[in-house]
């Protein structure tokens, strides 16, 4: 449940007190069970930054600008990720994470605007004001997993659901803008609802694109956590439902109804039997059955019983659908009601590379230019209780978003 309470207040601060020092940062008072907010003035980042550098050169020490503004970048990430976490932003709910980030990107000077999507639900666009058409564009997803999990940190990470999916990669890719924005390099930003669910957010942002609306962007650079690893493809998903239909009778005289559980049981069995695809470069194609429902009562011939699976895609599915189909007979109806495909993705020379298992909103993004896939912290700890991103990966991060805009950019 969100804290409202949290809420108003990050509304009413003001950008002062949002880009803020990580040693300022909220603390998590777990004595008492609830998160206590620091709310002694603040410079703003940007003019701490400009007065710390005029001694610096009024000392000779030019040489240290620039470390010092990497520095400031890092923590101001480590603070808008812990404020990012601490709104509640489950998918279907994301309107106030939203208006949160459209408010500091105004206050931050960028031309932003909200692109509706569904009921109080939008995405967020941003871009510099005298460079509309970026040719390349950050983006990630607001929305998250439940439950909700407000932010807490330790000397090494941030905790807290979202912490690195991905709301520690909107912070990153934000102060990676910045920082390129003071070179002269102007990207844009691009922050997504729905990434969890059906990549509704991203849908709708593909259609805003090939509208000729705004996106003429030539490279698409999406965060997901990838451990700062560039990634050379991402598998795609294919959902199958499974259901069987039956007739209810009194579970004494079985031979009076027709079980559907038992016809979806061995359709499941002989599913799991099949001999998936595998790529030896990406790896093998997996199944997962994450849900099985059906019947009335123990007592009770079952009518009704429904899986869904879920297959993780290392190429076309066009031959996996028929021998999905072949494999659950008759008995059984299969339907398909989602697929993302299989895409491989562009590099750049001398970063580390991976493969994504995961699937991610570039299938959606077609119209946003050349993906590709890189961000902080580790997918295998998005999505459990203890979810969290390493401080030292989101400075990192930072790094590199600046450093493959700049490529991108020549």
């Amino acid at each position: 449940m969100t804290d409202h309470r949290g809420v108003r207040c990050i509304r009413r601060t003001s950008v002062e007190q949002r880009f803020q020092a990580s040693g300022r940062t909220l603390e998590k008072q777990r004595a008492y069970g609830r998160v206590r907010r620091n709310h002694r003035p603040r410079l703003h980042a940007n003019a701490r930054r400009k007065e710390i550098e005029d001694k610096l050169v009024i000392r000779g020490l030019r040489s240290e600008v620039h470390l010092l503004s990497a520095i400031l970048s890092s923590m101001d990430a480590v603070t808008l990720t812990r404020q990012l976490v601490d709104i509640e932003s489950i998918t279907g709910n994301e309107a106030a994470v939203g208006n949160y980030l459209y408010g500091e990107l105004c206050r931050l000077g960028y031309q932003t605007k909200k692109m509706p999507v569904e009921g109080d639900r939008f995405n967020v666009y941003a871009t510099s004001a005298e460079y509309p058409h970026p040719a390349v564009v950050f983006s990630t997803h607001m929305d998250t997993v439940p439950p909700f999990i407000p932010s807490s940190e330790d000397a090494g990470r941030i905790y807290g659901r979202g912490s690195c999916d991905a709301k520690g990669i909107i912070a990153a890719q934000v102060a990676a803008a910045e920082r390129l924005r003071q070179t002269g390099i102007h990207v844009g930003l691009l922050f997504v609802v729905g990434e969890e669910r059906d990549s509704l957010g991203a849908q709708v942002a593909n259609e805003y694109a090939g509208n000729g609306e705004g996106a003429r962007c030539r490279f698409l650079v999406n965060g997901e956590p990838t451990e700062n690893h560039l990634a050379l493809a991402s598998k795609g998903t294919l959902r199958a439902e499974v259901t069987a239909a039956g007739r209810m009778a009194h579970s004494a005289y079985p031979e009076l109804g027709e079980s559907a559980i038992d016809k979806l049981i061995p359709a499941l069995a002989r599913l799991r039997a099949m001999r998936l695809p595998f790529d030896p470069e990406i790896g093998p194609c997996t199944l997962n059955i994450g849900l099985i429902e059906g019947g009335r009562a123990p007592n009770v011939i079952a009518d009704y019983a429904h899986a869904d699976l879920l297959y993780r895609l290392v190429g076309p599915s066009d031959d996996l659908r028929r021998q999905i189909l072949a494999a659950a007979e008759d008995e059984v109806q299969v339907t398909f009601p989602l697929e993302l495909p299989f895409v491989r993705l562009r590099t750049v020379e001398g970063l580390p590379t991976m493969i994504a298992a995961f699937t991610t909103d570039i299938p959606k993004l077609t119209n946003w230019g050349e993906p590709l896939l890189i961000g902080p912290g580790s997918i295998h700890v998005a999505h459990t209780e203890d979810e969290y991103i390493e401080k030292q990966q989101l400075a990192e991060a930072i790094d590199l978003y600046c450093k493959i805009a700049k490529q991108l950019s020549r």
